[in-house]
């Protein structure tokens, strides 16, 4: 039986990771967070604790579960001294990881990109750690998450917006990425090859557009858009002009492609993983009271910080890479089976923090999915 190792496993991203690969495998999965941005397993595991081994705690009968809630730098600095550190410190024979997931990162929507860019800058001291690390032990696999914050701003104008391709990347021809966390994931990226070509780790880069899922939250728009819809917000206030728009997938589509690119990329190559089509936050109020049974004056809130204009990707690369392990299957739009409980959660005023439902937005406002075959 392998282990698994998450960083940042109680993010949004992170904790669905969690929940796949219990489902998806017989593998035990350790993760660790400090719960700064990331919220406690026992809010959203399905499973009981049923121990707690020195500070970490093990969740489900078969104990496949173990959490531990630490700094992830301060973890993987003692594995890099001593790769024998959770053995002798917790009593776990964790010394040697099948898949690392690195979603450790501070990342907490464009108030905290804009509004407090050196402590955004911080990941660069998380994945300093990281790379040196699985550099000195290599795991199987590795996954880095990049971001979309990555490609250069002046490709995401209102006038001059493109569906980005990884090759707008270009570490010979840089462009200014978006703000510190932007520059951060570039970074990354560029870390992720040398340790690909110097030292033969097998590792996978993302870039992942705008993810929304049924507990993200309320941090980001989607969750958020939905509960002010259900509570019939009214004039109903927009960042910026509601203009701006952005890429939104799923999160099970985001990581059934992770999990695909897992197996065929080892060369730290940064794929993308979006829908391939702009949606305007104007078009998700639109749909979101429209289910609520409304139609509210837009107030715009000119004052606040909205990042670039227009971010959406071209996923034909991934499509070429992949060689047909992804299918693009467009869903009916508005379908019945869709939309419907999406609409009951607004009529019904039951969306909560850290709780949206993925039928409502991906089958009535986005149009198609990423699936495996």
């Amino acid at each position: 039986m392998k282990v698994h190792l998450i960083s940042g496993g109680c993010g949004f991203v992170g904790r669905n990771m969690v929940k796949r690969l219990y489902r998806t495998t017989q593998d035990k999965i350790f993760f660790i967070d400090d719960l700064s941005v990331g919220t406690d397993p026992s809010t959203w595991l399905d499973h009981a604790l049923v121990g707690e081994k020195n500070g970490i705690k093990v969740y489900g009968q078969d104990e496949r579960l173990y959490f531990l809630k630490a700094d992830f730098r301060d973890v993987v600095h003692a594995l890099s001294v001593d790769p024998e550190y959770i053995k002798k410190t917790y009593g776990l024979d964790f010394v040697d990881f099948g898949d690392i997931y690195h979603y450790a990162a501070i990342v907490g929507g464009r108030a905290k990109i804009d509004g407090d860019p050196m402590m955004v800058a911080l990941d660069l001291s998380i994945d300093a750690e990281f790379f040196y690390y699985i550099t000195r032990h290599k795991p199987d696999r590795v996954l880095y998450p990049s971001s979309s914050a990555a490609y250069p701003i002046n490709l995401q104008t209102e006038t001059g917006a493109i569906a980005l391709a990884e090759h707008n990347i270009d570490f010979n021809n840089m462009g200014q990425p978006d703000m510190t966390y932007g520059w951060s994931k570039l970074t990354g990226e560029y870390l992720a090859k040398i340790a690909a070509q110097y030292y033969g780790v097998h590792i996978t880069c993302i870039r992942p557009f705008s993810g929304y899922g049924e507990d993200q939250d309320l941090t980001y728009p989607i969750p958020s858009l939905a509960k002010r819809a259900a509570l019939k917000e009214n004039p109903f206030e927009v960042w910026g002009t509601g203009y701006q728009g952005r890429d939104f997938v799923h999160i099970d589509d985001v990581i059934d492609c992770i999990e695909v690119a897992m197996n065929h990329i080892s060369d730290g190559t940064a794929i993308n993983i979006g829908m391939g089509k702009l949606t305007s936050f104007r078009d998700i109020i639109e749909l979101m009271t429209g289910f609520a049974g409304y139609n509210p004056e837009i107030k715009q809130l000119l004052d606040k910080p909205v990042g670039v204009h227009s971010r959406y990707c071209d996923m034909s690369f991934v499509e070429k890479t992949l060689d047909g392990k992804l299918k693009f299957q467009l869903r009916k739009e508005c379908d019945a089976y869709m939309r419907q409980p999406f609409k009951n959660s607004v009529e019904h005023h039951v969306i909560k923090k850290n709780h949206t439902t993925k039928p409502s937005l991906s089958g009535c406002y986005l149009h198609g999915n990423y699936r495996l075959l």
